[in-house]
């Protein structure tokens, strides 16, 4: 006899043309799993409980480039609890030639393959116990022997060896004609130092075989990016790898494939039990990525009315001798401003460092730093205010590529941002403002970053008791993308967000984009909306009537992208800084942020707000604070914990104002720009430019250190004796 399954009528099943609702996209929403984050409910990926876990600890090299000698294991191996001990003459094998979603990884998740050392912190040997106490007392045990080679970690400008990879460099007009022809032309070069992700949550990873499948628990950026790189390092059915990562603790560009995944994967597979490997902090500092150091030469030439003629931008960055990794700064100024000649570059010197990698913002954070400076200080020399040579500078079209933008609404933002920040009653004059020991000054600097859009797959389905399920995999790494996402289904389907449960970050829901680039809730966004749509209209067509086991709808937006018309897709925004500065003791502050963009569609305007603040938290963290120090002798850093490397803390950081202005685009279906990186860019360009407006000297080197300040100060006194 044939079972016909029961159907059951959604009261609340959309079956009749959706209006916008009241209670989803741009309305304001507190984050889905905020109560079990603040109640510790939420489980990460070191907290996830499993019988029988044993627990693994990474052993780094101590040297810079050489040879492993000899790995004392025998004496740890006789230690209270340790399991077993992983090294290059004793583990498994893994495939040299991974090309993933995103390129191939870096060649330190080979681990434990070879002999060779390449830098400092590279990973050695693993040592796993039945307790994390028991691993890290045998692993700092463990002793390794090298046989030491001469290293070179130095990164400084014309460094030799620098050379230019292959589509780097863009080149329009006769740009030494127009630097010729140019009443007034500024030449100067600007640096940032190496700076770190810092997420609060450490890197870690558990793992296990379970049913025939290396299960593995992570805090990642894209569950099936990390499953498929896996599969293919072990030489695995890609079904036979499944990732999940419920909860992320921030990440900002370094939470992908990396060696501790690699080791516990090793590990779980000999001793057939689940293994988690926590990193520590100084780990986190030593392997798994960082943003390069930069020093970059901008050179531009304007006619009297302050029209460019020139656009030239230098950027030269450092990349590990593995695998070539570039910095791409120069890229800031190709749709930025117009120019009759535009020429940008970006070089790269390979050293004996591990890999850099993406850091919030690549390229534009560093490359906005030097190109804001640089205008503000051409303003100066031409006696304009620098939003009107901006504004002189606006292009039509994209200024190297010739792509129509899909909007921008660049201007709009400075008239905004000006407004609400008083910027009309600002005396223009350098070092004219003082309050007791202060000196004050204001700057303001522009910003962009690109709006794209990947493939991604998702569904929706409509169940018998009149709730929604989605299934992405996306990756909420503290973004509020969670929210977003629900907020976008229940838009699309006509139903309260209430109504919506989503499920994320699990690698069997199909291939998707990364949370990265800042087009995560745009990607994944488009996909739950196609689906939506897609199961609105079957709905419509049963009259809302939902078989026992749900329907379900799917989408892959992958022709849908391919499709799209091209166009020049970015966010822009104006950044509006207040500092005052004591030059006796060189302290700086920043009294007061204001940031106006211009970024699309608004899904979640709380959490919107959020991403933007956090963002120039970190660029005014940039401007003031961060720098990454190496010990040339050793090849390792300096102080690579919290309490060395300093970032804004609470006391450094003002009440900071985030807003938008209206950026609608008609042609495109989604309207989603991201805001997860723009917050970063052009902040420390506005902070530099207020501290010159302050003091009356131009910082073009970060952090603005107070022994920087002084330092400067003195030249400027000696000046004018």
């Amino acid at each position: 006899m044939t079972t016909v399954p029961t159907v059951r009528t959604a009261p609340t099943a959309p079956t009749a043309p959706v209006t916008p609702r009241p209670d989803a996209v741009g309305v304001s929403h507190t984050r889905i799993e905020g109560i079990e984050k603040v109640t510790g409910a939420a489980r990460y990926a070191s907290e996830v409980p499993f019988t029988e876990l044993a627990h693994g600890w990474l052993v780094l090299s101590t040297v810079a480039r050489g040879r492993i000698r000899s790995i004392g294991e025998d004496a740890v191996r006789a230690m209270p609890g340790v399991l077993t001990v992983l090294h290059h003459r004793a583990a498994p094998r893994v495939r040299d030639d991974v090309v993933g979603a995103l390129g191939r990884p870096d060649p330190i998740v080979e681990v434990f393959q070879h002999d060779r050392i390449p830098h400092a912190g590279w990973p050695v040997a693993l040592v796993v116990a039945e307790t994390s106490e028991q691993a890290r007392e045998a692993a700092e045990a463990l002793v390794v022997e090298y046989d030491e080679e001469p290293h070179d970690t130095d990164f400084h400008a014309d460094k030799d060896g620098v050379y230019t990879p292959q589509d780097a460099e863009s080149t329009k007009g006769d740009l030494d004609a127009e630097l010729a022809a140019s009443a007034v032309v500024l030449d100067a070069r600007y640096t940032t130092p190496e700076q770190h992700h810092c997420a609060m949550e450490p890197h870690a990873v558990t793992v296990r075989w379970h049913d025939g499948r290396l299960e593995v628990h992570d805090s990642n950026q894209g569950s099936k990016w990390l499953a498929d790189d896996l599969a293919q390092l072990f030489s695995l059915d890609q079904s036979a790898v499944h990732v999940r990562s419920e909860h992320v603790g921030g990440a900002f560009g370094s939470k992908g494939l990396r060696s501790h995944h690699v080791a516990a994967a090793m590990a779980a597979t000999e001793l057939h039990r689940p293994v988690r490997v926590a990193l520590t902090r100084r780990q986190v500092f030593a392997i798994t990525g960082y943003r390069s150091p930069t020093t970059q030469r901008v050179r531009l030439g304007a006619d009297e009315e302050g029209r460019l003629r020139a656009f030239a931008h230098e950027n030269q960055s450092l990349t590990s001798n593995l695998r070539e990794f570039v910095e791409s700064s120069a890229a800031y100024g190709r749709v930025m401003y117009d120019a009759v000649a535009h020429h940008t570059v970006n070089r790269v010197v390979p050293v004996d460092v591990a890999t850099p990698t993406w850091m919030r913002a690549p390229g534009e954070a560093p490359g906005s730093f030097a190109v804001e400076s640089a205008l503000d200080e051409l303003a100066e020399r031409l006696g304009m205010d620098p939003i009107a040579l901006r504004a002189r500078n606006e292009p039509a079209f994209g200024p190297v590529s010739g792509l129509p933008f899909s909007s921008r609404n660049l201007l709009a933002c400075f008239d905004e941002g000006a407004r609400r920040f008083g910027w009309a009653g600002r005396d223009p004059r350098p070092r004219v403002r003082r309050e007791g020991r202060w000196l004050l000054g204001t700057g303001v600097a522009a910003s962009t970053y690109q709006a794209g859009a990947a493939p991604s797959t998702a569904s929706v389905t409509a169940e018998p008791d009149g709730t929604f399920t989605v299934r992405i995999t996306a990756a909420d790494v503290g973004t509020g993308a969670r929210t977003a996402l629900t907020l976008i289904a229940a838009d699309a389907l006509n139903v309260a967000p209430g109504q919506i449960h989503v499920r994320i970050a699990d690698s069997d829901f199909g291939a998707a984009w990364v949370a990265g680039g800042s087009m995560g809730t745009r990607s994944w966004g488009w996909a739950v909306m196609s689906a939506a749509r897609e199961l609105r209209e079957r709905l419509t067509l049963t009259g809302g009537e939902i078989p026992e086991d749900g329907l379900t709808a799917h989408a892959d937006t992958g022709a849908l992208i391919a499709a799209l018309a091209q166009k020049e897709r970015h966010s822009f925004g104006a950044q509006f800084a207040e500092a005052a500065v004591d030059v006796t003791t060189g302290e700086v502050r920043v009294r007061r942020l204001l940031g106006v963009f211009a970024a699309g569609r608004i899904i979640n305007p709380l959490t919107a707000r959020s991403q933007l603040v956090g963002g120039m938290t970190w660029g005014l963290s940039m401007a003031l604070h961060e720098e990454a120090v190496r010990d040339q002798a050793s090849g390792g850093h300096v102080g690579a914990d919290f309490a060395g490397y300093h970032f804004a803390a609470n006391a450094d950081v003002p009440a900071i104002e985030a807003d938008w202005v209206d950026d609608p685009d008609p042609d495109d279906p989604v309207g989603i720009k991201g805001l997860g990186e723009i917050g970063i860019v052009g902040t420390a360009a506005a902070i530099a430019n207020a501290v010159w407006h302050a003091t009356g000297v131009r910082h073009r080197d970060l952090p603005i250190r107070p022994d920087r300040v002084i330092t400067a100060e003195g030249r400027r006194d000696e000046r004018h004796a």
